[in-house]
């Protein structure tokens, strides 16, 4: 029975990984489970699964759930994520969190020598040098929970002796795909909200309609899989159907396929090296009829080319870059900006950064307190 940790468990991968873990109970062991504010699914949660430690955000709704679940240790807050992340006897934590609060447990957690299910893109985006020397030196596994990553990480399986020539990382290509940038000055937060592929967050799917998204995912295989930004090329596939894919130096390409569903991934992690049959559909290519392939358009959804811009020059400006985006798009949610002030934001504030070279943990977490901090205040001005 594998003992598991999961960070973020209201959220879309939280509850889709308890669905996998539902699905054996007699292969899983759920520790611990934090939430943010979606108390009344936690609450749920904790009555089907019964961890051993529960964490919420807030110190009130702890104390209000341990009065229904006393059999229940819980803490609150950073430091009872940090606490679930790293102080349990689970073996594997999955990091669902949102943002670059999954940055520190994640690093933690590593130290605490656990293995790592990483659905939380920040915590490379943001900590790649440091996350991955740590994960070196304590021997432990970071197995990729995206889609894309995971489907590179199962091409790669088998050929580490192979040269790789690049990675295809594919891209549903959003909800504006063909637009002109004209089009993007008016869309509207319903319109963005509207991923014609996936059901995700609504951070994420923000992300995805603007390719940040996919720009977090190419720096985060650049981590990942050791491999430079020019080795990575992005595919728009708007059907979802191949979810990425590796060409090797004699022009071979090893392509993964499945139906959309995070569950699949999800799964491969929790049980690999181990495939076990699951609830998730097959793929009908007899109904599929064609595949479509695009270059994605950098100049209309500049987001892309910053990201590409941003790890190529290295260093911290990815902290910035992903610290910047967080409060513009939540900016957006709320009504306060438009939607291409998102992009251009970044490209103001990445302008300005003074590049760190080789930040520490310490120097990351206070290059984007102070990004978030200079972005909340001209976005107000």
């Amino acid at each position: 029975m594998k003992k598991i940790a999961i960070l973020g468990s209201t959220g879309s991968i939280g509850t889709q990984a308890l669905d996998v873990v539902s699905q054996r109970p007699e292969e899983f062991s759920v520790e611990a489970l934090t939430c943010g504010s979606n108390i009344q699914r936690f609450r749920q949660q904790l009555a089907a699964f019964q961890p051993k430690l529960a964490v919420t955000a807030r110190e009130e709704d702890a104390a209000l759930l341990k009065q229904e679940f006393p059999h229940i240790d819980f803490l609150y807050g950073m430091d009872g994520i940090i606490a679930a992340a790293s102080q349990t006897d689970a073996e594997m934590v999955l990091n669902s969190l949102m943002g670059m609060m999954g940055l520190v447990p994640t690093y933690r957690a590593i130290r605490a020598g656990k293995d790592i299910a990483l659905a939380n893109k920040e915590t490379l985006v943001a900590g790649g040098s440091v996350i991955m020397n740590a994960v070196k030196e304590e021997g432990v596994q970071l197995l990729p929970v995206d889609s894309e990553h995971s489907a590179i990480f199962q091409c790669l399986e088998g050929n580490e002796a192979k040269e790789l020539d690049k990675i295809l990382l594919t891209a549903s290509g959003g909800p504006f795909r063909g637009y002109t940038k004209e089009q993007l000055e008016h869309v509207t937060l319903e319109q963005a909200l509207n991923h014609p592929r996936w059901v995700m967050g609504s951070k994420i799917t923000i992300d995805s309609s603007t390719l940040m998204n996919k720009g977090l995912e190419l720096i985060e295989a650049k981590w990942l899989f050791d491999v430079e930004p020019k080795q990575i090329q992005v595919v728009v596939h708007p059907e979802s159907i191949i979810h990425s894919m590796v060409q090797y130096k004699d022009h071979s390409i090893i392509a993964q396929l499945g139906v959309p569903d995070m569950r699949i991934p999800i799964a491969y992690a929790f049980t690999y090296p181990h495939r076990w049959e699951n609830a998730s559909g097959e793929v009908d290519f007899f109904s599929l009829e064609t595949l479509h392939f695009q270059r994605p358009d950098m100049e209309t959804f500049r987001c892309l080319k910053l990201a590409f811009e941003a790890i190529e020059t290295g260093g911290s400006c990815p902290v910035v870059m992903n610290a910047v985006n967080e409060v513009l798009v939540q900016q957006f949610l709320e009504g306060k900006i438009r939607y291409l002030d998102i992009p251009a934001g970044i490209e103001r504030a990445l302008e300005r950064h003074d590049v760190v070279a080789a930040p520490s943990l310490e120097e990351i977490l206070e290059i984007d307190r102070a990004a978030r901090e200079a972005a909340a205040i001209r976005s107000r001005s």
